[in-house]
């Protein structure tokens, strides 16, 4: 079965918010939790550890509950990947270009985690145009 033809699936939105929601949820919990052991690690500050952590709670929340429905709206999905994707250019800005310099596994974890979270954005845009693609014309 291809790709195309699983994102045209009506369940293929919501399942891919709860696997984003939880995913999302375990490295918030990560940051918050583990932010002091971390930093020394990462050379990252456990401050703007706990941050990012903090900022995904939210998120998490809504993306979980967005999860749940039968349909999700366009215009929500639209905004899920915008913040994945601006997820991932605050992630480069932190490896590669901002007031840090993370250690190579700092700078392998704050990649891989934004990978993630590009995957999850690539897949929503083409599971939000198969659903456009598949929708009823309203009368």
């Amino acid at each position: 079965m291809s790709l195309q033809r699983i994102s045209a699936s009506p369940n293929f939105l919501p399942r891919l918010l709860l696997v984003d929601g939880l995913a999302t949820g375990a490295t918030a919990l990560l940051l918050l939790t583990a932010a002091d052991v971390l930093a020394p690690l990462l050379q990252l500050p456990a401050g703007l550890q706990r941050a990012a952590g903090l900022i995904c709670v939210p998120f998490v929340a809504w993306i979980l509950v967005l999860s749940r429905r039968s349909a999700v709206p366009q215009g929500a999905m639209t905004a899920v990947i915008a913040i994945n994707f601006a997820w991932v250019a605050g992630s480069a800005w932190v490896a590669f270009g901002g007031n840090w310099q993370p250690s190579p596994f700092g700078v392998a974890f704050v990649s891989a985690q934004a990978l993630v979270v590009l995957a999850f954005a690539e897949l929503g845009w083409l599971g939000l145009r198969a659903s456009r693609r598949t929708a009823p014309v309203p009368a």
